[in-house]
């Protein structure tokens, strides 16, 4: 679809500002999963969790825990 919009220089800053907040909030996100990846991992490793690991993957509408090789993975499920 092609068209044109028209709108004030206000709305496009506040556009521009809502992106900045959304695109920090992603990486954000991201960046915590990296963190809880690395306590999954160690936690793996001292503690049989599969079992736990399994319920909230069947719960878990947003993401999933892999486990390989003793090192846990967050995979984000997508829409």
């Amino acid at each position: 679809m092609k068209g044109t919009v028209s709108i004030t220089i206000e709305d496009f800053q506040a556009l521009l500002d809502v992106k900045e907040r959304a695109d920090n909030v992603v990486e954000r996100t991201k960046r915590a999963a990296k963190e809880l990846q690395v306590f999954l991992s160690y936690i793996c490793l001292r503690d049989d969790v599969k079992a736990y690991i399994d319920e909230f993957n069947r719960q878990s509408t947003t993401a999933e825990i892999i486990i390989e090789n003793g090192r846990a993975l967050i995979k984000f499920k997508e829409d």
